[in-house]
């Protein structure tokens, strides 16, 4: 054998070997062990990020034990956490954070989250996704018709950030039929690991129908059935002040009850998400008799941050001074965090 070609051989066994040994790795209850990259723990499924098999969620109550070379943020609840050098395998059942001179073993029962940490606040997270939807439409009858959405969430600690905005133009024969805008803020403080209470205004503004503004300010108890990295689903019931501007110029002022949802849903491995947002209103008092503003789509991921989107909205208001019924079906693009 030529020098050269053992120098060669002598080189890639050092890569395989350098690129094994900077590997985490999971072992499960039955026995059998995977290697890749621990990506983040929230809930019930660690994902593991594989050049084999993409990424792979694994049943927590499946593991064994686990190791990783990586520093990495371990939270044994929804405030306290440990930033761990790195991560030791130990007997089934439990794992070690090495830190230094003072290595600690706890069991893998008490981790309620694990995540790279991040440099200002460490236990951050922030997702998202803006969806475009355009259709072009020439012959007797020309239509134009544009859809903007944007949705983002943040999280740190018990607190979670909620933002919304979308908006909606369409025209036909250069004849605008449809010309509208929303935006809403909603802050959520968790009590416990599932309940949470929040605070949320929100502004809508459409230029053709009869419900010209809607201005709601509201605040009340949610529930969250779950949040890990296949989904999430949460509910809550708020009290609101709603403030309705028709466009002959009259107003409503009235009190009401609404109940939101937020739902999605990953399928197929994570390649396909469900999902639906929406929220169901009736006045204490006043004139409005009902609202509802809803949608419900699926999501089809192309790569790792662009997906194609079908949807459809449904807004609807029924009052004495006006009423309001919008339907409208979009397919489009989008881009996700």
């Amino acid at each position: 054998m030529s020098r050269s070609t053992s120098l060669s051989l002598l080189g890639l066994s050092i890569a395989l070997c350098s690129s094994a040994a900077f590997a985490d790795t999971v072992w499960l209850k039955n026995g059998d062990r995977l290697s890749g990259t621990i990506r983040f723990f929230d809930g019930s499924k660690l994902l593991l990020e594989t050049d084999y098999g993409g990424s792979i969620p694994l049943d927590w109550k499946k593991i064994a034990t686990l190791e990783s070379d990586h520093e990495l943020l371990v939270k044994l609840g929804p405030v306290d956490g440990e930033r761990a050098k790195s991560l030791l395998a130990a007997e089934p059942g439990k794992v070690t954070l090495a830190n230094g001179e003072a290595p600690k073993t706890i069991d893998l029962t008490q981790i309620e989250q694990i995540m790279k940490p991040k440099p200002l606040v460490e236990d951050f997270t922030w997702k998202g996704n803006v969806d475009l939807g355009l259709d072009y439409k020439r012959g007797e009858r020309d239509s134009d018709d544009y859809d903007v959405d944007i949705k983002t969430q943040a999280r740190h600690g018990r607190w979670r950030h909620n933002a919304i905005a979308d908006y909606n133009r369409e025209l036909k024969d250069d004849v605008v039929s449809t010309d509208n805008w929303s935006a809403e803020y909603a802050l959520d403080r968790f009590l416990t690991e599932k309940w949470f209470w929040q605070g949320r205004f929100e502004y809508k503004r459409d230029r053709i129908e009869e419900v010209e503004r809607q201005r709601t300010l509201g605040t009340g108890p949610g529930y969250q059935f779950w949040d890990d990295e296949l989904g999430a689903f949460s509910i809550a019931t708020l009290a609101n002040r709603s403030d309705y501007r028709y466009s002959n110029g009259e107003q409503d002022r009235f009190y009401a009850m609404s109940v939101k949802w937020d739902y999605n849903r990953y399928l197929i491995g994570k390649t396909v998400e469900l999902f639906s947002v929406g929220e169901v209103g009736r006045p204490l008092s006043g004139a409005a008799d009902y609202s509802l503003d809803a949608e419900i789509g699926l999501r089809y991921k192309v790569t790792d941050w662009a997906s194609l989107n079908m949807k459809a909205e449904k807004d609807m208001v029924s009052g004495a001074e006006g009423d309001l019924d919008e339907t409208r079906y979009t397919l489009g693009f989008g881009v996700g965090w």
